[in-house]
């Protein structure tokens, strides 16, 4: 089969222009993949979890009955290490689980490292 040399242009312009707006559209559009929308929404769900759990860390460090030694003890320690010092302080470990989360951990230290003594 034989294309007319008229419209050999216009296919390859189709052509280029399906590519740059698949090009544009995954850039700039806000067009996204399967894989990508899923990871979005799996992190912008944990953040949501971290959200919600690190007040009752924050609750339970500050119920125990030498709260103001801990968080003078926590300020001590360096911001690497003080979601550590809230992990293996329990207070991270929420009912129902068997180990602290990290993230949790994390999230309550700095919010008690922002808090006045």
């Amino acid at each position: 089969m034989k294309i007319p040399s008229q419209t050999k242009p216009a296919i390859w312009g189709a052509v280029g222009g399906a590519v740059a707006l698949a090009v544009l559209g995954f850039t700039w559009g806000g067009w996204s993949t399967a894989s990508s929308s899923e990871r979005v929404a799996k992190l912008r769900a944990e953040n949501a979890v971290v959200a919600a759990l690190s007040p009752i860390c924050v609750s339970n460090f500050q119920k125990q009955p030498n709260a103001d030694a801990a968080l003078v003890e926590l300020k001590k320690i360096s911001s690497w290490s003080q979601g550590d010092f809230i992990a293996k302080g329990g207070w991270a470990t929420m009912i129902g689980s068997t180990s602290p989360d990290s993230a949790v951990a994390k999230a309550c230290a700095e919010t008690l490292g922002m808090s006045k003594t």
